[in-house]
Parts: structure tokens; sequence; C-alpha cells
């Protein structure tokens, strides 16, 4: 079985501008030369994987009709840019709603889903995103960590873990988690 390398991406707020519960497909916009990231890891043969809480599902702020269309529109708009995600994971639930899942990150299932459905090698990975649960799953796979900020004045729910890089674009993680070798 091979293997290959992954970015295991966050959406709202690392690829895509965090509108709090996006619905409407008309609000995707694409952060500064997040696409031109997503095409460097395309073009270096490592696969882009989005793994997202989205519990605006269970909180009935979003239909899971509206965030098929976000989703698609997410796709769609990184194609004109000659950039693709080759799967994208989701958790549609909320801990006060639903009730405790595995899903839901920094809860690891949707990202031992990817890694088995894809073939991944996730220590030889990146995580990224703009909140420490985007990135504390890198510490169970030995995955190389990027939190994207600056840093926000708003709490975080968790620290992030030890030797995470805080970085200032999905474009900076990109480069220096390539310029480690590992990555392609």
């Amino acid at each position: 079985m091979s293997t290959r390398n992954a970015a295991f991406l966050d959406r709202d707020g690392t690829i895509i501008e965090d509108v709090n519960y996006i619905a409407n497909a008309d609000d995707v916009r694409l952060l500064p030369r997040a696409a031109d990231a997503i095409r460097l890891l395309n073009e270096h043969g490592v696969a882009v994987v989005v793994i997202t809480n989205q519990s605006g599902l269970a909180r009935g702020l979003v239909t899971p009709a509206q965030y098929v269309a976000v989703r698609d529109r997410v796709d769609a708009t990184l194609a004109a840019h000659g950039a693709h995600v080759d799967a994208t994971y989701y958790c549609p639930h909320y801990p006060d709603v639903t009730g405790r899942c595995d899903c839901r990150k920094p809860g690891t299932l949707l990202y031992d889903r990817a890694i088995a459905d894809l073939e991944l090698d996730a220590a030889s990975s990146m995580f990224a995103g703009d909140l420490p649960r985007d990135v504390i799953p890198a510490t169970k796979y030995g995955g190389m960590a990027f939190l994207i900020g600056p840093p926000s004045s708003a709490p975080r729910e968790d620290a992030p873990p030890p030797g995470t890089i805080v970085v200032g674009s999905l474009m900076d993680a990109v480069r220096r988690y390539l310029a480690t070798g590992t990555g392609g």
C-alpha cells in the first residue's frame, strides 16, 4: 500500500473568510493567497483534505443543502484558480444539541477516515487552521501543526500543542511545510 502526504486544513478562517455559520454560497470569499497555497500543495502531490466542524447544521442555522452549496462553491472557486481539494470531511454535530461525538475537532475520527480512505501518511503531513482544535490532532499523528494567526484577542478554547508553528497565512504554512522536504 502506497501512502502520500496530506495537508489537513480547516475551512472557515483558513481557506475562506469566517462569517459564522455560512449558509449562503454567495458569501464564500477565499482568504488572500489561499488558492495559491492549495495549488502549490497540489503541484507537490500533497493530498489536500478539508476537515471542518459545522455545528450550524446541528443548531438549525444551516441546512444540509446549504452546507453542500457552500462546499461546492468553495470547490468551484478554488478550481477557477487552478487548485483543488482531494476530499472534505465534516462534523455536523454540536455537543449541546447532539451530545458528544468523536468527529468534532479536536476529535480525530474524521482524520482516521481520511487517512484510511485516501491512504495517507499522517506523520509526514501538515495540519493547519485558525484555532488550536484544528491543529491538536497533529499530536496524535506526529505531523506538523500550523496555527494561522495573527493571534486573536478572543479567548481560545485550548492551547495549541507544543511545537505548533504560528504563521500569518495558509501560504506561510504551506511554504514552511514544503521547505522541510516532507511535503511532496
